[in-house]
C-alpha cells in the first residue's frame, strides 16, 4: 500500500481534506502525479469521527464515473457523502446527517428523488427564468453603480440565493436569515465564520418544518404544498423529510453555484483572451468550462459495500473512496489541454456536477442557467471588469469556495 509515508512527492501526515491545504488552492501537482503513479491511492488519517484509519484517494476521472454508478457496490449512507466533518461532530449528529437525500441510498433515495425531482423538470426551472433574468440584470446593475467592490457580496452571491428562496417560497424578510445559516452550516473550518453551525441547522430545519406544516394545514399554489402532498401515487414529502431537503437545497444550490460563478470571473480576469471572445461571441460552451474551471466540490465519498477491485487495488468492505472531482475535472486521459481555460471546449464531459449516477446533481440545470444569465448581464453593463485583488479563498475541506474577491466594475 502507497502512502504518504512512502510517496516521494507527498510529506509524511498529507490529507487532501486538509482545509490548509485547500485554502491555498486545488493541489493539481499531486493530483496530477497520483493519476500517473497511484491512481487509487491510500491516504492515512487519524482521530477522525469515521474512525477508519484513512480513505482511498480516487483520482481518475473514468474510476470516479465508475464508483457514481454503481450503487450495488458503494454507499452514500454508510458514512455519509461529505468527507470532512466540523471538529467534536459526534456520533448520533453524523447518523442524523443520514437524513439528507445526499446521504440516501436506493430505496430511499429513488423514492426521495422522484418527489423532489417536480422541482427541477425543465418546464419548472424555464418557468424562472423570466424572473431570475430581470433579478440578475438588477443585481449586476447596482454593482456597476459604484466603481468598486467585493464581487462575492455584490455579484455571485445574490442570484443563486434568490432563486432557491424563489424555488421553496422563502418571503424577502426572511432571506436575509436564510444566507446567514448557509453560511454558517458550510463554512465551518474557516475561522472568519464563527457561528454554530449546530444552531443554524436546528434554526434552518424549524424554519423549513414550520413551512411544511403550514402548507399541509392551508394549501397553496407553490412547490411546497405540491411537495408535501401526495401525487397521484401516493408518493409525498413527511416533514422532516422536507426539512432536511430544505437544508440540502439552501447549501448545496447556493453556496456551489456562488463560488462557481466567482471562480469564473476569476479565470476571465486571468485569461481575459477569453473574456474578449465571451463579450463577443457569448458560447454556450462558456458555462460548462466555468463550471468545470471551479468545480466547487472538491470531494465526496462512498463506501464500499462488498470488497471492490479498482486500478490495481484492493478496496476493503467498509472502506472510504474519496471520489476527487478537482482531480478528475483535469484528467490529462479526458481533457486536451485541460490546464488551459478554453470556453469553446466541447465535448465537455466534467464530473462537477457528480459522477453521472443516481447521485448526479438535480438542480444542474437550474446553475447553469443561473451562470448564464449573470455573465451575460456582465458583460453587457461592466465590460471592463478588473481585478483589485487575489481571491480570498474559503479554508474547507471539501469545498472549492471563495470569500472576497476585490474588482473595479469600470
Amino acid at each position: 500500500m502507497t502512502t504518504a509515508a512512502n510517496c516521494p512527492f507527498l510529506p509524511p501526515g498529507y490529507d487532501f481534506t486538509d482545509p490548509d491545504v485547500l485554502v491555498e488552492g486545488i493541489p493539481v501537482e499531486e493530483f496530477a502525479q497520483l493519476r500517473k503513479t497511484a491512481p487509487v491511492w491510500w491516504n492515512e488519517q487519524t482521530d477522525t469521527i469515521f474512525d477508519d484509519g484513512g480513505y482511498w484517494v480516487i483520482t481518475r476521472h473514468a474510476d470516479i464515473k465508475d464508483i457514481s454508478r454503481n450503487s450495488g457496490q458503494w454507499s452514500t449512507n454508510r458514512k455519509g457523502a461529505v468527507m470532512r466533518l466540523p471538529d467534536g461532530v459526534t456520533a448520533e449528529q453524523l447518523d442524523l446527517t443520514k437524513a439528507l437525500l445526499i446521504n440516501h441510498d436506493a430505496p430511499e433515495h429513488t423514492r426521495l428523488r422522484k418527489i423532489v425531482s417536480r422541482l427541477f423538470t425543465p418546464r419548472a426551472v424555464a418557468a424562472l427564468e423570466e424572473k431570475l433574468a430581470v433579478a440578475s440584470r438588477e443585481i449586476v446593475a447596482a454593482a456597476a453603480a459604484k466603481s468598486s467592490g467585493d464581487f462575492v457580496a455584490d455579484v455571485a452571491m445574490n442570484l443563486p440565493l434568490q432563486a432557491i428562496a424563489d424555488l421553496i417560497g422563502v418571503p424577502e424578510a426572511d432571506r436575509e436569515r436564510l444566507f446567514h445559516w448557509t453560511n454558517s452550516i458550510m463554512n465551518t473550518d474557516d475561522p472568519d465564520f464563527d457561528s454554530d453551525p449546530t444552531t443554524a441547522n436546528a434554526e434552518l430545519m424549524g424554519y423549513a418544518y414550520t413551512m411544511a406544516e403550514e402548507r399541509r394545514r392551508c394549501p397553496a399554489d407553490d412547490i411546497v404544498t405540491r411537495l408535501v402532498q401526495a401525487d397521484i401515487d401516493g408518493e409525498a414529502m413527511e416533514d422532516v423529510e422536507f426539512a432536511f431537503f430544505v437544508i440540502l437545497l439552501a447549501v448545496a444550490g447556493n453556496e456551489t453555484t456562488r463560488n462557481a460563478m466567482t471562480h469564473g470571473m476569476n479565470a476571465f480576469f486571468d485569461n481575459p483572451d477569453q473574456w474578449e471572445l465571451f463579450k463577443r461571441e457569448r458560447p454556450d460552451s462558456a458555462i460548462d468550462e466555468i463550471i468545470r474551471w471551479a468545480t466547487p466540490v472538491h470531494c465526496f465519498q462512498r463506501t464500499a459495500l462488498e470488497d471492490v477491485e479498482l486500478g490495481g487495488v484492493t478496496i476493503r468492505e467498509g472502506q472510504r473512496a474519496g471520489l476527487f472531482y478537482s482531480s478528475a475535472n483535469f484528467d490529462e486521459d479526458v481533457f486536451d489541454r485541460p490546464f488551459e481555460f478554453d470556453i469553446l471546449r466541447n465535448p465537455n464531459p466534467h464530473l462537477a456536477f457528480g459522477g453521472n449516477g443516481a447521485h448526479y446533481c438535480i438542480g444542474a440545470n437550474l446553475a447553469r442557467m443561473e451562470i448564464k444569465l449573470i455573465f451575460d448581464e456582465l458583460a453587457e453593463q461592466v465590460p471592463d471588469i478588473a481585478k483589485l485583488a487575489e481571491p480570498k479563498r474559503l479554508r474547507s475541506g471539501w469545498i472549492n469556495g471563495v470569500k472576497e474577491l476585490q474588482v473595479s466594475y469600470r
